[in-house]
């Protein structure tokens, strides 16, 4: 998903979205360990996006705030 288009999300959408992401993180740090990550480049893929909405989540918060 791009920044434009979680922009355009609210604050609860963008929150189901670190959910659901945290919950995938989850999941492939497992797949990881155990040796079952068919392609790593997923695992950085995942680290972004939620970078990217916690970084949308902080901004709108910020506005929201003043």
């Amino acid at each position: 998903m791009k920044i434009q288009e979680m922009r355009d999300k609210t604050v609860g959408e963008l929150e189901q979205r670190e959910r659901e992401i945290a919950e995938q993180l989850f999941a492939l740090r497992l797949q990881k360990v155990t040796g079952q990550l068919e392609k790593p480049s997923k695992f950085r893929e995942a680290r972004r996006e939620m970078a990217r909405v916690l970084t949308v989540l902080g901004e709108k918060r910020a506005t929201g705030a003043k």
